[in-house]
């Protein structure tokens, strides 16, 4: 059995899940989140516990299983306490500015970068004298505020010798002593 996908996952006061076919729609406090599941997977709620079964051993059937259970309990953690992910911009010059659903980003080109955001994201932009400009995004989706700060970071990674790029808050830069250090 799947160590994942045999956890029941508990739902806490004031979050419904529906399941309609194969579709689990999950209501909260946040917001209301859905996901496609494979009609092979069974799901069973008995009183705020949610269990999710498969027909077989079957290599399809194991994999699903868990990967299921944990996209549902990503779901319920959404919709009753969001997800956040922080970035920094690490260089001299580099700034970041926020209006309405745009994030404008400063990032030692000779242009200013727009990058438009989803509705579904909240973003905020914190300049503090002295430290370097963090980006918070937030959102109800895990996929989706992930991938957008994946997209974000990707516009200029972290460089090996000066460390300079977009990087998550609380991430190390493995670096590089350049060729001076080869003398």
């Amino acid at each position: 059995m799947s160590r994942i996908g045999k956890a029941p996952i508990s739902l806490p006061k004031g979050v419904e899940i529906s399941v309609h076919k194969n579709l689990v729609t999950v209501k909260g406090p946040k917001g209301t989140l859905t996901q496609q599941v494979d009609p092979a997977i069974t799901l069973t709620n008995d009183n705020g516990t949610v269990t999710l079964a498969r027909p077989s051993d079957a290599k399809p059937h194991r994999a699903k299983h868990g990967l299921y259970r944990a996209l549902i309990a990503n779901m319920v953690k959404g919709v009753t306490e969001g997800f956040v992910i922080q970035q920094e911009l690490v260089g001299v010059g580099y700034r970041a500015t926020t209006k309405g659903q745009q994030l404008q980003l400063s990032l030692g080109f000779s242009h200013q970068v727009t990058f438009e955001l989803p509705t579904e994201i909240k973003v905020t932009a914190a300049q503090e004298k002295g430290k370097n400009p963090i980006i918070r995004l937030e959102s109800v989706d895990k996929q989706l505020v992930g991938q957008v700060a994946a997209k974000i970071r990707s516009l200029r990674k972290p460089e090996p010798y000066k460390g300079k790029g977009v990087r998550f808050v609380g991430e190390e830069v493995r670096r590089k002593a350049g060729k001076a250090a080869g003398k």
